[in-house]
């Protein structure tokens, strides 16, 4: 009887199946939107239509779940499809508690959007425990988000100190763990009782496809069946060839994540005392407030993203980055190649983006060249 496999092999193995009618390694792409009944009119095969049932989509969902020590997993067209979703499949009228620094573009959707549809949100230093718990309002606030590290500052949340506020107040804990990836925290280990990925990022890693997903603990079942009739109904689905794609990048996940996170490293430890630099943000760094609690809860790394501020203010950091060669002034992050942004002229004046950040992705390219090329774009003392 073969023991447990380790995540590293079951992502390898993009699950471990091999196609039962031909032996292929690589498993065929199911793309059909509509399936036979039986001749009494039933689906006893549990496939019914695309826009709920599709083979190749819930292949990649196991593999996800086995990766998070999860109990299920919905794919979704994109990160915002899945983590407003999140919010939409909670009782309403609901209170919720959201970091102040995390993801823009759903910052934004729960400042405008959610509050028309009974969602009412407090933003916190979610790094700070007493903040969290002073926001909660017993009885009302359904659930906690939280994001570590948060981007694009890169604080980092203590997942099991929220968890105990968290569930103590008959709320749930939700962790957008896109930075992370289950190769470096598992939120559900902590605490946590669903698990947020823009897979567009990390899991899939080649800047190829859109995704999203939500991932269950085990008792997070009403959550789960909500979200995936909200899935159904709202049409928020991936495509057969999208999350086949997918499949293949998660293939790899480890080695580029563990491969990110040691570069990342060596960038912030190389410029974290450059003349030109008043901060660098990286949870690996000792000097980072949350270094204590990020070595507590990730394993392996501390992730590949980064971000540096600078003496020079906006102008400072605007101009280096047009100066890099390697790294690629482009949005997103979690892709083989090195990106960087001016993150506050991407999110605008609202955002709580410092103007003087760059926020940089690392890739899988050489580190002795990205290093070279930062050290070329930084100013001159």
């Amino acid at each position: 009887m073969v023991r447990s496999l380790r995540p590293e092999t079951i992502a390898a193995l993009g699950g471990g199946g091999v196609d039962q009618e031909t032996g292929a390694l690589v498993p065929p792409i199911h793309i059909a939107t509509t399936f036979v009944r039986d001749a009494d009119n039933q689906y006893r095969r549990g496939f019914c239509y695309g826009r709920s049932d599709n083979a190749t989509v819930r292949q990649v969902e196991d593999v996800l779940t086995r990766l998070e020590g999860a109990s299920a997993s919905l794919l979704f067209a994109s990160g915002m499809a899945a983590a407003t979703a999140a919010f939409l499949a909670l009782e309403r009228p609901a209170h919720v508690v959201a970091p102040r620094s995390m993801y823009w573009g759903l910052r934004q959707w729960l400042m405008t959007h959610a509050v028309g549809l009974g969602i009412e949100t407090t933003f916190v230093d979610t790094s700070e425990l007493a903040a969290i718990e002073k926001a909660i309002r017993p009885g009302r606030t359904r659930l906690v988000w939280i994001e570590t590290p948060s981007n694009p500052l890169w604080s980092v949340t203590d997942i099991a100190g929220v968890a105990g506020i968290t569930h103590a107040a008959g709320a749930l804990l939700a962790a957008d763990s896109t930075v992370s990836t289950p190769v470096l925290t598992r939120p559900i280990e902590h605490g946590a009782d669903v698990v947020l990925h823009s897979a567009t990022k990390y899991l899939n890693g080649h800047s190829d496809v859109v995704a999203g997903a939500m991932v269950f603990a085990a008792g997070s079942s009403a959550l789960y069946e909500s979200a995936a009739h909200l899935r159904t109904m709202l049409g928020g689905v991936i495509g057969g060839f999208e999350a086949a794609m997918l499949l293949r990048g998660m293939r790899t996940l480890h080695l580029r994540v563990r491969h990110q996170s040691a570069a990342a490293l060596s960038i912030a430890q190389r410029f974290e005392h450059h003349p030109a630099i008043t901060h660098m943000l990286y949870p690996g760094l000792s000097s980072h407030a949350g270094h204590a609690i990020a070595t507590r809860q990730m394993d392996g790394g501390f992730g590949g993203m980064l971000s540096m501020r600078f003496k020079g203010g906006r102008a400072a950091a605007v101009s280096s980055a047009a100066k890099l060669q390697v790294w690629k002034r482009a949005t997103s992050l979690g892709g083989v190649e090195s990106l960087v942004e001016h993150r506050s002229s991407m999110e605008g004046t609202e955002s709580p983006c410092p103007v003087d950040l760059l926020r940089l992705s690392v890739g899988i390219e050489n580190i002795d060249d990205l290093l070279a090329d930062i050290d070329q774009a930084l100013p001159k003392s």
